[in-house]
């Protein structure tokens, strides 16, 4: 989902040659989005299940490199492959032929090898078959110039001749393997989310379609594009246009650009999961989806429930938080656990460190993880990824990588009789918006919109996610306009600039039932359509959170707030004057003119609704989620010190040390590694990403 640098390095190309920018009806307490479900299948995936293994690329591999191979998996205690993705023209070499006998072979011996295999229907990218016959496929870019497929995921999707051979390349693929006993899971279109938008006639008249149905008359979609400023009227839907995506343009179309590309994507998604549902609906779905790629993206946070059992990612992490932050988004509103569908090994011209992926597999289980596949296996010879090191070197032989993941298999065999992979459900949610990212990310153009939302959105919502991260308190991140939030015991909105009404009717019900929500600055600003309320602000929540806030400035100085005996300092100079009205002061601004609200409290039917009248930032941020903690019975996670992150499993806690430094972390009495037998009083020693489970 959110890639670090590793995956993001490899594709900067790719977005500098396509010329995209690198940007990325409602209820009142929406119902609980349910996928197929592990707990309503007994023999998918559950509880007491975790698989170490690897991502395999047959097709690079003669047969006897492939029993070399197998043998080397087999050896370290592998439970699964994921393989399929990236080689629809070796399922399909020419059109309506079809060649699967060399991968039943290769199923077979993993078979015989023990080993489980995720079928990763390669819906992506697509053979150069069907771009010479039929032209559709191909890209065009916002300049009208037809692109090659030159690069993985130069397709357009949209287009129906894609659509009818994808899903026919998935019904074949589905009903010969639907009941192979080697597999145990399907996936969908290898990062789709990392496509590109199509600026063909055909993409522009499907986009007019979209237009259609979304706003019914050619009258609202002026009123919705605010078209009357600067003389851009449309009087007929043939004189609607495709807005550009690297700009310029105003955001209304920008948006509603990225909702249509989304819905396409997501109708793809939905496409195969219609086939799974005929053919193999006796297995669950585990996708390595991209939904926050910065070339197209998708709303995955409205549409999990649709076209997908488990959570699942490539995991290329950065920083810790961030990576939490990425698995949790990914989770969703899922009751299952994550799988690492492509999991950190080595890389593009890096070969890997010692330690660091059996650190990053056991943060995995404290995150909800259940499945750690190395991407990848064969370290590459050619190609987009030749010098990409993997498990096995470029001359076969194992690396000391291969050693690393069959401890983590070793080991986890052991977890999975102690609580892993995780199931308890989070207390806490932090709300994400892909229409809000995608709003407050406009191409480049005249547009003053980022002259008022500075700074990314994304990191504005971590912000808030940060102090629940550092108390080691699980956090759900989901879309409260999709989600129902009624089980959580608080909920954070970070600048939340845009809510429709699903999301607005949300925070109303839930305060009202007795909820408690914390709201920040940009907060509510823009209607559906992306544009300013008419009304004060922030919009239809006014009486929720018992005041108004229209006048905003920026201080020269480090904003300083007076919170309870404390007095805190501020990392980003915006600040709104609050105007309360029901609303209880809790803190003020102490060096603005007016020493104005920082913060307020608004008691609304059972519940209270907080506002954080600035910019989200964890040092205002954090003391005031960790002075509700005791109030609302929220559990704070184990201490630790910085860049050591635990959870406390089945009267165990489990400590990962995420840093290559030592770091010692105290606690109290005496305690026993369940890992190694050996005996604590006090402190553990943690060595650099050393990892540790004391009892």
């Amino acid at each position: 989902m959110i890639r670090f640098s590793i995956r993001a390095s490899r594709l900067a190309c790719l977005t500098l040659a396509l010329g995209f920018t690198t940007s990325l009806a409602g209820v009142a307490l929406p119902t609980t989005a349910t996928a197929q479900s592990a707990a309503g299948d007994p023999d998918w995936p559950g509880k007491g299940d975790i698989f170490v293994g690897t991502c395999y690329q047959p097709v690079d591999r003669s047969p006897e490199q492939i029993r070399q191979d197998i043998a080397i998996m087999k050896a370290a205690g592998f439970t699964m492959v994921r393989m399929g993705d990236l080689s629809w023209d070796s399922f399909e070499p020419e059109e309506g032929r079809f060649t699967f006998e060399w991968f039943d072979d290769v199923i077979a011996q993993m078979h015989a090898a023990g080993i489980k295999v995720v079928v990763d229907i390669p819906g992506q990218p697509a053979p150069i078959w069907m771009h010479k016959s039929y032209p559709g496929v191909d890209l065009v870019n916002q300049d009208g110039v037809r692109l090659n497929a030159a690069s993985r995921y130069w397709d357009n999707i949209s287009d129906p001749d894609y659509r009818r051979l994808a899903k026919r390349l998935a019904e074949k693929m589905m009903q010969r393997y639907a009941h192979n006993p080697a597999v145990i899971a399907l996936g969908y279109d290898n990062e789709i989310g990392n496509g590109h938008m199509s600026y063909s006639e055909a993409d522009r008249l499907r986009f007019v379609e979209w237009l259609k149905a979304r706003y019914g008359s050619i009258e609202a979609l002026n009123k919705a594009w605010a078209t009357q400023r600067w003389s851009r009227r449309i009087n007929t839907w043939d004189q609607v246009d495709l807005p550009y995506n690297r700009g310029p343009g105003p955001n209304e179309r920008y948006l509603d650009l990225h909702r249509y590309w989304s819905d396409d994507t997501v109708g793809a998604l939905k496409d195969l999961e219609s086939v799974r549902k005929q053919y193999a609906s006796n297995l669950p779905v585990a996708s390595n989806f991209w939904p926050t790629a910065w070339t197209k993206g998708f709303n995955y946070l409205r549409a999990w429930q649709d076209i997908s059992t488990y959570g699942a990612q490539g995991f290329y992490p950065g920083d810790p938080m961030g990576a939490s932050f990425e698995v949790m988004m990914n989770r969703a509103g899922h009751q299952t656990p994550v799988w690492f569908n492509e999991f950190t090994a080595g890389g593009g011209g890096y070969y890997g460190t010692p330690g660091r992926s059996r650190m990053w597999a056991y943060f995995g289980l404290l995150n909800y993880s259940q499945t750690f596949l190395a991407w990848t296996f064969n370290s590459h010879i050619g190609g987009e990824e030749q010098a990409l090191f993997g498990l096995v070197d470029h001359d076969g032989r194992p690396s000391w990588k291969v050693d690393e993941f069959g401890q983590i298999a070793r080991e986890f065999k052991t977890l999975k009789t102690m609580g892993f992979p995780r199931y308890r459900d989070p207390e806490v949610a932090v709300h994400f918006s892909f229409d809000t990212m995608w709003l407050t990310s406009p191409p480049p153009g005249p547009n003053t919109m980022p002259e008022y939302f500075k700074g990314n959105y994304t990191d504005q919502v971590k912000e808030g996610f940060k102090p629940l991260y550092q108390d080691n308190i699980d956090t759900a991140v989901i879309d409260i306009g999709h989600d129902a939030i009624d089980k959580y015991k608080l909920v954070v909105l970070s600048s939340a600039y845009l809510m429709d009404k699903p999301m607005r009717e949300a925070v109303r019900a839930y305060v009202k039932q007795g909820g408690t929500v914390i709201m920040t600055g940009y907060s509510d600003k823009v209607d559906v359509t992306g544009k300013w309320y008419e009304t004060p602000l922030p919009g239809d929540l006014t009486d929720v959170f018992g005041l108004r806030t229209n006048e905003f400035y920026r201080s020269q100085t480090p904003l300083e707030v007076r919170f309870g005996a404390s007095t805190l300092t501020g990392t980003d100079p915006y600040y709104e004057v609050l105007e309360p009205s029901t609303a209880k002061t809790l803190a003020t601004f102490e060096n603005t003119p007016r020493k104005s609200p920082a913060i307020t409290v608004n008691a609304f039917g059972k519940g209270q609704a907080i506002y954080l009248a600035t910019a989200p930032q964890s040092a205002l941020m954090g003391p005031l989620i960790r002075s509700l903690y005791d109030q609302l019975g929220i559990e704070r996670g184990p201490v630790t010190p910085d860049g050591v992150t635990a959870r406390e499993v089945d009267g165990r806690i489990l400590y990962v040390n995420t840093s290559d430094k030592p770091v010692a972390v105290p606690f109290s009495g005496a305690k026993q590694s369940a890992l190694s037998g050996k005996s604590y009083s006090g402190t553990i020693d943690l060595p650099g990403y050393g990892v540790e489970l004391l009892q």
